[in-house]
């Protein structure tokens, strides 16, 4: 029987934690862009506990999370009408790649010209970065459903949104969710640079000034928040993953 994902995360962070403890410990007071660690936690403390949280972390998260659920929508749509038309597959195909070619900074001053500073053009830009990842791998998962699947469900005339919403999300479901998990981090770095460009809140527009007026301890503060938020993030998507596939992880412990 496995151990819960949270240990088996934590066997991970704790040594990675204590190599960069020990460094930091090490070359205290050597440099000063890197402050004693006790200045950090004073500044993470008072900046994250609790002072800037609405005002720079909430606006953060919910930027994230608005344009990441956006891309989850669009790809998910767009890849289930692609996978099943072949006819699709192929016109669609080449404007795909291009799109997805392009470097997602190279985005911002378009996000930035069209829709101005404000969330709206950064939580577009989350969702036009991420949203690639998840259409190639809905694409993939669709049309990649077992052929006995469908004709099993044609034999017993399951109506077309049975047989979407049973056969082929349900069979595509574990490549949708490897293309959501490699959109999270893309939302999480695009969240920052966005943040960084035209911005007025949020933790990366945090990081940034503090960069800018050599407050290098609430700059680590920030850097540090944003790798437990990715932690996190992180940790409860591969809780939802583990129980939205279920099935899926069962049927695969009793063939090993």
């Amino acid at each position: 029987m496995k151990r819960p994902v949270v240990y088996a995360s934590a066997e991970i962070l704790v040594p990675v934690l204590v190599v960069l403890l020990i460094l930091w410990f090490t070359n205290t007071g050597s440099s000063f862009f890197l402050p004693p660690l006790q200045d950090v936690f004073v500044a993470f403390a008072g900046n994250w506990l609790f002072a800037l949280v609405p005002t720079e972390l909430l606006p953060s998260v919910s930027r994230l999370l608005s344009g990441y659920v956006i891309a989850i929508v669009i790809g998910v749509g767009a890849g289930i009408v692609i996978g099943k038309s072949p006819r699709i597959r192929r016109q669609a195909a080449p404007v795909i790649e291009f799109a997805r070619a392009i470097p997602p900074p190279a985005l911002l001053p378009f996000t930035l010209i069209a829709f101005g500073t404000g969330d709206e053009a950064k939580i577009i830009l989350i969702a036009l970065v991420c949203v690639w990842p998840i259409l190639l791998n809905t694409v993939d998962g669709i049309t990649g459903v077992d052929s006995t699947l469908k004709e099993t469900g044609a034999s017993y005339r399951i109506t077309r949104w049975d047989t979407l919403l049973h056969v082929d999300l349900r069979a595509a479901s574990p490549q949708i969710f490897a293309g959501m998990r490699a959109a999270l981090p893309l939302a999480l770095i695009i969240m920052v640079i966005s943040e960084m460009v035209g911005a007025t809140n949020g933790v990366g527009f945090f990081i940034i000034q503090a960069q800018r007026t050599f407050a290098i301890a609430d700059m680590w503060s920030g850097i540090i928040l944003l790798g437990l938020l990715g932690y996190l993030l992180n940790l409860l998507f591969t809780l939802v993953e583990r129980r939205a596939l279920a099935w899926h992880h069962g049927a695969r412990a009793t063939v090993r």
